[in-house]
């Protein structure tokens, strides 16, 4: 480590709060940006007309080439400097985002959806990696929960955003151009005051690990957002998946036997390193489709605008940043086993409670689930995310950032292809007949989606509408049951699966062997 960063393991860096307030600014633009697009979406179908595989590919390349790219972003960070890969990250982000503003086609939107999520690669394990280096153990687990607040508000700040901007009469684009001045700000600020550090052995970097974790990644990612849209037996679906399996298994054979690997995977042998990870996945994995299902739900089902759709999930992030603080404290009192399995219980109660969706529930009945699931996720983020990155040794703070940034995207793409899925499940079994007499081409777009259904609507007759209108709400909340119920089981099978694997005893057996970090 460089500039001191020695003395910050005991001492702290004297301005360690105000870094950390700059990396949250960075963290919350790149979060942001995976949801924000989501509002904007209908007008830029207006505006530049893409095809339905390029309207999915707009929302997609950015989170694909964001989840491949992580892990050897994190190792250029450790090889070569966080702060130095954290300001390229901005400098990608921000110039890619000024020019996909002012887009002329699909093709180029998506292109540079792709180069922001290069961007966002070095950005975000730089800023958990920087946090671990200049805080003390003691105030550690403390920041990281403050920047894991941030890391889930983000998500739901995106849509917000985009939503008012909108709303107040801007093009589509000031939805990407509103990062250009936030990305100045932070690049001054960091550079006037973040510190680099790095790995101080000065290791080589992994160049063929690099590229066997990226194309795994991507490939990986890639057949899960296509298996829904194009059904799971497609060749091209199957064709990435193959390549996933065959990448991911050269990566793990490749990093067992590499002198000095981006990624050892006897790693996740640690049980803080191994089950951390997976709580993270599982967090995220019902999370990011719970963000599909709700916007849904509120836009199509209750009928409310993107802005105030966005607006009354509110209660979902302010309740994760007022939680996320605390919940160092009470590992520190009940023990880590036990508070991330009762972020998981009350992330499933939560879910429990949306599966008794109706087309008139009532905003207090929402508000409470969306405080349940903000709750849970405050609860089990922080100190599974803590976990992972004071498992490793300083100098490869990068690469567990990453671990834990990869977890997060890959659950999250996950989640979306599999509540996505059940979701159509649930939908196409309960709209039955009502489709019955319809022209092929209308009853086809009816039962693609409840938002194809409404465009049928617009064309009927008003007695013919409304049918077709409450079948497909009802078959929608179907949907809604049947995913969200799965979520539940999700969430209580990890708690369970936690609140053993982490036990303390385990843990103090684990210290005092063989297995311990590298």
């Amino acid at each position: 480590m460089t500039e001191s960063s020695g003395r910050y393991v005991i001492e702290g860096h004297p301005r360690r709060w105000l870094i950390l307030a700059i990396l949250n600014l960075c963290l919350v633009l790149i979060v942001a940006s995976v949801s924000s697009l989501n509002v904007a979406l209908p007008t830029i179908i207006r505006e530049l007309q893409p095809s339905s595989s390029q309207q999915l590919w707009i929302i997609a390349a950015y989170a694909l080439v964001f989840a491949g790219f992580l892990l050897p972003a994190g190792a250029l960070g450790d090889r070569y400097g966080r702060k130095g890969a954290l300001l390229w990250g901005l400098a990608i982000f921000g110039i890619a985002s000024c020019v996909a503003a002012f887009s002329a086609s699909p093709t180029q939107l998506i292109g540079l959806r792709a180069v922001m999520g290069i961007g966002a690669a070095l950005i975000m394990p730089a800023t958990l990696s920087i946090i671990t280096v200049v805080f003390p153990p003691q105030e550690r687990s403390k920041a990281i929960a403050i920047w894991a607040g941030f890391a889930g508000a983000g998500g739901a700040i995106g849509p917000l955003i985009s939503g008012i901007l909108l709303e107040a009469g801007f093009w589509w684009g000031s939805v990407f151009f509103v990062a250009v001045p936030i990305v100045v700000i932070a690049a001054v600020a960091i550079a006037l005051v973040v510190p680099t550090s790095r790995d101080e052995a000065g290791r080589p970097l992994d160049v063929t690990g690099a590229v066997f974790s990226v194309l795994g990644l991507t490939s990986l990612v890639a057949a899960i957002i296509e298996g829904p849209e194009r059904g799971w037996t497609d060749p091209l679906v199957i064709g990435l998946s193959i390549a996933a399996v065959v990448f991911i298994s050269a990566f793990v054979a490749w990093e067992l036997r590499a002198t000095y690997p981006m990624l050892d995977p006897r790693l996740f042998r640690i049980r803080r390193f191994g089950f951390g990870s997976l709580a993270i996945s599982m967090a995220f994995l019902v999370m990011f489709g719970f963000f599909l299902l709700i916007t849904l739900y509120l836009q199509l089902v209750q009928g409310h605008s993107a802005l105030g759709a966005a607006v009354r999930t509110l209660p979902m992030p302010i309740t994760m940043l007022l939680v996320s603080p605390q919940s160092p404290k009470l590992v520190a009192r009940f023990s880590l086993h036990r508070v991330v399995a009762t972020g998981f219980v009350i992330q499933a109660f939560g879910f429990l409670l949306l599966t008794q969706l109706e087309v008139d529930t009532s905003y207090p009945k929402l508000a409470a689930a969306f405080v349940c699931l903000g709750a849970g996720m405050a609860l089990l983020m922080p100190p599974s995310t803590e976990s992972i990155v004071s498992s490793l040794p300083h100098d490869k703070a990068g690469v567990g950032s990453a671990v834990n940034d990869t977890t997060r995207e890959v659950g999250g793409a996950i989640g979306i292809a599999v509540l996505g899925t059940l979701l159509a499940t649930g939908y196409r079994n309960g709209l039955d007949d009502a489709t019955d007499g319809l022209p092929p081409e209308a009853a086809e777009l009816a039962e693609d989606g409840l938002g194809g259904a409404l465009q049928v609507a617009q064309q009927l007759p008003a007695d013919l509408a409304g049918q077709l209108v409450a079948s497909a709400r009802s078959a929608f909340l179907d949907g809604t049951t049947l995913a969200f119920g799965v979520a539940v089981v999700l969430g209580l099978i990890t708690a369970v699966v936690i609140a053993r694997g982490l036990r303390p005893e385990r843990l103090e057996a684990e210290r005092a062997s063989s297995v311990a970090p590298i």
